[in-house]
């Protein structure tokens, strides 16, 4: 008992912490609803300072069953997975009267059922990092997901929300089905689950290699689906604005993150043989090229064509896992250069949090800012114009117009938001800027030999898609900046806004976007900071398994 509490206390944390929460969703007292994103931000501040103060872990730790293991790997993503959730829980904090939302989103009365989801969802990502089992790795993998097709129905009572959250719901419960096929055949061309076991049968003699070759396939598929890469991004656009804000930023960063912390280590052990790591199929490598390629430029294309803002940034995200899928080629690409490949790691882990961080900021920004129309401006209908039309609740600024100007209006709001955008571009004094560096860098370095045309046209096409999103990104600010107020409709009146009371100010959700732009900004300028962080990234290695085979209580499951 002892021994699985040293490797999986910060998975049982939260577990526990999240049923705690779903029970206190019970007590239908205002007091209750503000309790519990303290006590979730609580669980996730122990696990965020554990991590970032202790020192990382010399050797593989085990638990009894080998299912589970602790390793610099693991602790990394789970000091980043802590760290942003911390953030995305400020964003979710209720500021209202009642505690059954903020302006940008409304929970009604199941608070504790929402801050317990997300905190089941974010113990997802850490299984992930710690499955040393296919059951443990697809378990945790759903845990991160499943919780998020009922976080995007209950954030809003609107049918836009109900709409996405059946739409995300099925197409997941598909692309779960083709991943956990997919593990079935590993399961079969192995007679293993353990991953250490299943690395050493893929590589032994007489091994059906176009059985391991369809197994891998077929998982990747279903991961492209939780990181929204083509040609299963195309629920994104429609979930990401049907969601609450605070929930789509929350569904920007772990589904994602779960999707790519399992890509590493399902390649990990695909590829290893003897010494060598990530040594995969060319016909992986080619894929995951495609993959990279299609995600940025049909991500960017699309980002240019949309007029709704949080539609721009869902397909930025598939652009954003495009550049990430360019890092995870360069590193099975770079086969006999460990340097490069500990390189390439590195940049894919950085990019992680990096993303995590400039996102969750650029979320941030967009639901404090009202909708215009829709609740928040004070348009009322003139006098004998009919019913009144009850305010949309959960809802803040979505499109063009809804921004317009609101940077002149809200200054500070509007630098936030330019400098967040300024990273996701990825221009220099930002962390954006050194995550594409450390992406671009080690993709560079693997162009060489058979390989060497196909990388140097990654490059080139990853800098150009750095180019083309620039333009929609620069769109926002612009409009914050430059564009007028669009007029209200004729004949409305404007009511003067209500003075917010101590209870009302957003203090918790302004917090978290400072810590977004303050972090986007340190990790960009502070050179030892983001030199910390890369390290970290760096040294955040997948281990080699020891040679001895796993107990035997492990291989007779």
């Amino acid at each position: 008992m002892i021994q699985i509490l040293d490797v999986l206390w910060p998975e049982i944390l939260l577990v526990v912490v999240g049923c705690v929460l779903l029970l206190l969703g019970v007590v239908q007292r205002a007091a209750a609803r503000r309790f519990a994103p303290v006590l979730a931000i609580a669980s996730l501040g122990i696990v965020f300072a554990v991590f970032l103060w202790n020192g990382p872990t010399g050797s593989r730790e085990f638990d009894p069953w080998w299912t589970t293991a602790v390793y610099r790997f693991q602790e990394y993503v789970k000091l980043i997975a802590a760290g942003v959730g911390i953030l995305l829980v400020l964003l979710a904090w209720p500021t209202n009267a009642d505690a059954t939302g903020n302006p940008a989103l409304q929970f009604g009365h199941e608070s504790g059922e929402f801050f317990g989801l997300m905190l089941l969802s974010i113990s997802g990502i850490l299984f992930v990092a710690s499955a040393n089992d296919i059951i443990v790795l697809f378990l945790g993998i759903e845990l991160a997901s499943i919780p998020t097709y009922v976080l995007v129905s209950i954030s809003r009572p609107l049918p836009v929300a109900q709409e996405a959250g059946v739409k995300y719901f099925f197409l997941g419960a598909m692309a779960a089905a083709v991943m956990l096929f997919g593990f079935s055949y590993l399961y079969g061309v192995t007679g293993e689950t353990n991953l250490d076991a299943i690395a050493r049968a893929l590589h032994t003699e007489g091994g059906q290699h176009d059985w391991q070759l369809l197994a891998v396939l077929m998982v990747l598929v279903g991961l492209a689906f939780k990181i929204a890469a083509v040609p299963l991004h195309s629920y994104a656009g429609d979930v990401y604005q049907g969601a609450a804000t605070p929930v789509t930023a929350f569904l920007a960063f772990v589904p994602k993150t779960s999707g790519f912390v399992a890509i590493l280590k399902v390649l990990f052990y695909v590829g290893l043989t003897g010494t060598q790591q990530w040594v995969v199929p060319d016909t992986i490598a080619k894929l995951l090229w495609v993959l990279a390629v299609l995600s940025m430029f049909v991500g960017n294309v699309l980002g240019l064509l949309q007029h709704n803002v949080k539609r721009v940034l869902a397909y930025s995200s598939v652009a954003h896992s495009g550049y990430m899928l360019a890092g995870v080629t360069a590193l099975v690409t770079a086969g006999g250069q460990p340097e490069v490949q500990a390189a390439a790691l590195g940049g894919v882990l950085f990019y992680l949090a990096a993303y995590g961080i400039m996102n969750t900021g650029a979320f941030g920004v967009l639901m404090m800012l009202p909708s215009r129309g829709r609740g928040h401006t004070g348009y009322l209908e003139p006098p004998g114009a009919g019913p009144q039309v009850p305010a949309a609740t959960g809802t803040s600024a979505e499109t063009f117009e809804d921004i317009a100007g609101q940077g002149r209006n809200h200054l500070a709001l509007g630098i936030a938001m330019a400098v967040c955008c300024w990273s996701l571009t990825g221009l220099p004094f930002t962390i954006g800027f050194f995550g594409k560096v450390f992406l671009i860098k080690p993709a560079w370095q693997a162009a060489v030999g058979e390989v060497r045309t196909r990388m140097i046209w990654l490059v080139i096409l990853l800098v150009i898609n750095a180019a083309i999103s620039a333009a929609y990104y620069l769109r926002i600010i612009a409009a914050m900046f430059l564009r007028p107020e669009p007029a209200p409709p004729a004949g409305t009146v404007i009511a003067a806004p209500a003075e917010p009371s101590i209870a009302s100010r957003p203090w918790p959700v302004l917090a978290g976007i400072a810590l977004s732009v303050i972090g986007t900004i340190v990790f960009g300028v502070d050179f030892p900071a983001t030199g910390s962080l890369s390290q970290r990234a760096q040294s955040a290695h997948l281990q080699v398994p020891p040679p001895a085979s796993p107990p035997p209580v492990a291989a007779s499951r």
